[in-house]
């Protein structure tokens, strides 16, 4: 009967240690996937703001070495990322290949235009910039016109700042979830032991004697969640990374290093404060009470 007890006990035990370290390694995986968003948010947005096209349209008059000039004053511009010639010719088979058919057996010839698509770096995709850059451009007598899509970038810089402030304000909360949820898990595991914190005062052992073996098994258990919450992390960035190389999501292994460390270092830090405060409150209580 009483190894019958003790194997109940046993199994209860290592249930409790199993939910704490879940609930650690689940929270700690959910806040480090915000940090990743936090700290990749902008080359994400970098990202879709140089995917804006200036485009530059030559005249038809315009001479094969003015158009050479222009790109090459442009490729040295620092606002610019990068440049593209596309001939009339090219635009044509583009556009062939978009409708699947031939425009010019309509129309008999090629009304499109010889044009210069321009990606600015994501610093210079402004209204105000893009105004200066097309200015510029059209005080070229070879040059036609200039089109690019003002409402798109006013939309997207608004949403930038818009997304940016609630990223910023859903990190504090999650935070703040992420510390009460750990705590709560580990209140619940230091509650189960509170007859034995009461039976060790009891004999005369001071309140930091008692603590420390509690407070070393969460660290210890903070330190599974975490391990597993890093695993988890790493393998997510690993995937996004492949999918979306274009975002160099690995381009600065500190701050991946850093977001980690910090990570590791909460599961650490929650886990000791919320066993020191949660076996100091059973230490502080009447016998009586812990039955409540």
């Amino acid at each position: 009967m009483s190894f019958s007890f003790e194997k109940h006990q046993k199994r209860r035990l290592i249930s409790s240690y199993f939910s704490v370290v879940l609930s650690i390694a689940l929270v700690l995986f959910l806040l480090g996937l915000l940090g990743m968003l936090i700290l990749n948010a902008k080359k994400v947005s970098d990202h879709f703001k140089e995917q804006v096209v200036v485009t530059i349209y030559l005249k038809d008059s315009a001479k094969e070495i003015e158009s050479k000039q222009l790109e090459k004053s442009l490729v040295m511009a620092y606002y610019v990322k990068s440049t593209e010639y596309v001939s009339k010719e090219q635009a044509a088979e583009s556009m062939k290949a978009e409708n699947g058919e031939d425009f010019m057996d309509f129309v008999g010839y090629n009304p499109l235009q010889n044009s210069i698509d321009v990606h600015l770096k994501a610093d210079y995709v402004t209204s105000e910039h893009l105004e200066k850059i097309s200015a510029e451009a059209l005080n070229k007598k070879f040059v036609e016109q200039v089109k690019y899509d003002n409402d798109l970038v006013n939309l997207m810089n608004d949403n930038v700042k818009r997304i940016s402030f609630w990223v910023l304000i859903i990190s504090a909360i999650f935070t703040l979830i992420a510390v009460l949820l750990i705590n709560s898990s580990i209140r619940l595991a230091v509650y189960s032991k509170r007859f034995t914190i009461k039976t060790m005062q009891m004999v005369g052992a001071t309140k930091r004697f008692i603590r420390r073996p509690f407070v070393w098994k969460s660290v210890r258990l903070g330190i599974i969640g975490a391990a597993i919450a890093l695993i988890g992390m790493a393998i997510v960035l690993y995937y996004l990374n492949k999918t979306f190389v274009e975002l160099e999501l690995l381009s600065n292994p500190i701050l991946i290093a850093l977001l980690f460390a910090f990570v590791f270092a909460l599961g650490i830090i929650i886990t000791w404060m919320s066993t020191h405060f949660a076996t100091q409150r059973f230490l502080n209580l009447k016998t009586d009470d812990l039955y409540y």
